[in-house]
């Protein structure tokens, strides 16, 4: 056999190279985007579904479930479910989640936004079920509280932002006053944040938010604490949102009925009514079904 020469050799291997040259320029573009372009987070668009149900609010949604004041949610992804604020009555919390067909004891992690009843009451009715998740608070919780909620099952004090899930964020304690966390779920659209009151102001949240995450917001879904609030503070709230880039606002709890409706004018198509028993999945594969419990990576740190 004919030995090829070195120049043959560098022809047939050339093209090869040319092309493995432009995918990685490709690569790098996409990682190195221009001022004002959105950077996709890595691995977004290969995110699979995550689907967020509100459990629990004083809105109604879905005809079959029971209001009360307070806010409560489910996020599922196709990994772990969490639980973030659990309303202000057991009972009401799990009717509601009975009614859904949401098992307590699917939940692997439980996030209270802020120190508020409202927020924590349905805590205890929640580990009554014999659900052991562990429980991440901001670190300026009562003592006494986790005290109580470590007896029970593992709790986890949170300062700043940290990723709990898989894609599954706390932004960390935010306020000095009335001081909150929210989460920052990352899906295949964009961010999600979900605030319980957003007391440090809902603006302040989606700044915190945008830290653990590249990604553009794509909803923000939750309380907003603006109920009371004067027209001309509800119009430059929506106009900083606008300008933090979110696309889509789903209020609900603490929000008010003036700044409800004035979300709904500035965003239009991009408003969506929110209740107890909305529902919304984002991203097209199947929702996976409840872990079992003694899968759950977090089993080995209860207490």
């Amino acid at each position: 056999m004919k030995k090829i020469a070195p120049i043959a050799q560098i022809a047939r291997v050339l093209p090869v190279l040319l092309a493995i040259l432009l995918l990685l320029s490709g690569c790098r573009q996409v990682l190195q985007a221009q001022p004002g372009e959105s950077t996709p987070v890595m691995g977004q668009e290969g995110r699979g579904a995550v689907t967020i149900t509100v459990v629990y609010d004083n809105n109604p949604h879905d005809p079959r479930l029971q209001t009360a004041w307070g806010f409560s949610c489910l996020v599922e992804t196709e990994g772990a479910t969490a639980l973030f604020d659990t309303g202000g009555d057991g009972a009401t919390l799990l009717r509601n989640m009975a009614t859904l067909e949401s098992d307590p004891l699917s939940i692997e992690v439980v996030v209270l936004s802020h120190a508020h009843g409202d927020h924590t009451g349905g805590l205890g009715a929640l580990l009554g079920t014999g659900a052991r998740p562990t429980v991440y608070v901001p670190r300026s919780f009562p003592a006494r509280f986790k005290d109580d909620v470590r007896s029970l099952t593992a709790l986890e004090e949170v300062t700043g932002p940290a990723e709990i899930l898989p894609g599954v964020h706390t932004t960390g304690e935010v306020g000095s006053d009335i001081v909150e966390q929210a989460l920052a779920v990352e899906t295949s659209e964009g961010l999600v944040v979900i605030s319980g009151c957003a007391h440090p102001g809902v603006v302040e949240m989606v700044r915190r938010a945008r830290r653990v995450s590249e990604a553009e917001v794509y909803l923000v879904l939750g309380g907003f604490h603006l109920g009371g609030e004067s027209q001309q503070k509800i119009d430059r709230i929506i106009a900083d949102l606008r300008d933090l880039g979110v696309r889509r606002v789903a209020p609900c709890h603490c929000t008010g009925d003036q700044a409800i409706s004035a979300l709904a004018d500035a965003f239009g198509a991009d408003f969506i009514p929110n209740g107890v028993g909305y529902t919304i999945t984002i991203g097209t594969a199947a929702k996976s079904p409840p872990n079992p419990r003694s899968t759950s990576p977090l089993r080995s740190k209860s207490m």
